[in-house]
Formats: C-alpha cells, structure tokens, sequence
C-alpha cells in the first residue's frame, strides 16, 4: 500500500488519514454526531450480555423488549452471535412478568433469554411455579417476592439491587 503525505501546519499525515477522519465527522443529516441505528444497538446488547454470560459473570440475560416484527428483523443475527459467544438464546413472547419490572416493559412484545446449560429449563421451572400460585391464588406476599427474588438471582443481580427492584415495582 502506497501513503500520499500531506503537510498540514506542520504535520505529516497520510491521505488516507484524513480521508477517514473526514468521513467519521459527517453522517448523513450533516453534522458531526455519529448516529447508530436500533437494531445494531440491540445486536450489540445481546453480544455483550452473550459474552458476559459465556465468562460466567451472569447466569441469564435478557434483550431488550421488542416488539414481534423487531424481534423477527434481528433473531438470526442475534443466533449467529450467540454461537460466537459460545451461549443460547431463546425466544420468549410470554416473558416472565415478576415484582422486578413493571409488566408494561414487555406486555406484548418479544425477549430473547440469553443463558447456557439448564438454565433455561430453570427458567421455565420458574415460570411454571408463578403459574401453580396464581392459579391458587397464592401469588401474594413472601411466595411473590420469592419469584421476584429467584428471577433475579438467575438475572446474577446482587441482594441490593434486587430489594431496589422489588421495592420501586411491587404493587402491593
């Protein structure tokens, strides 16, 4: 590769440098802020979620809420990072409604679990069990906060942020 230097006050710098440097300061309204669109923001959430569960340092994460065409727009991406991440991904579109997130975040729209190994099964155990106490009318008080309490360890939250959860969002 051949390098045109070009002196500008007093620095030489390749050609090829300031041709790059010129097109990172534009984008297409014009100015200088670089814009980044949804669905690569979201693919970027699911890589770093995929690579902290991959090192262990959480057990199960969560993508962003999206609505169902979002999520079909971004699924076989988001498998093809999750291999490169050596975790899982599975689709949920009836996300486990807890005291943790007010249940508007993900009513009606789809979340992909991201985990390895059983954990996913411990998921789904977990909400067959809120199933079993609302249907006998049991999903109040400490059998409630229990849930909140085990999805949130799933989710490797510590104690405190799991009381701040359950605390702003519990209605009760």
């Amino acid at each position: 590769m051949t390098y045109r230097l070009l002196h500008a006050n007093h620095f030489w710098v390749p050609l090829s440098t300031l041709v790059v440097i010129t097109m990172m300061g534009c984008n297409s309204q014009g100015n200088a802020e670089p814009g980044i669109d949804q669905r690569s923001y979201n693919l970027g959430g699911i890589g770093a979620f995929g690579e902290m569960v991959d090192a262990g340092v959480k057990k199960l994460a969560l993508s962003a809420a999206l609505s169902p065409e979002e999520m079909d727009a971004l699924v076989e991406e988001a498998a093809r990072i999750a291999k490169r991440n050596n975790v899982e991904i599975y689709r949920e579109n009836d996300f486990l409604v807890t005291d943790l997130f007010p249940p508007s975040i993900t009513e009606g729209k789809h979340v992909l679990v991201i985990y390895k190994g059983e954990t996913r099964q411990e998921y789904l155990d977990l909400k067959i069990r809120k199933g079993q106490l609302v249907a006998s009318n049991q999903y109040a008080g400490e059998a409630r906060e229990e849930i909140a309490r085990r999805f949130g360890a799933m989710l490797s939250y510590p104690e405190w942020k799991i009381d701040e959860l359950i605390s702003n969002n519990s209605s009760e």
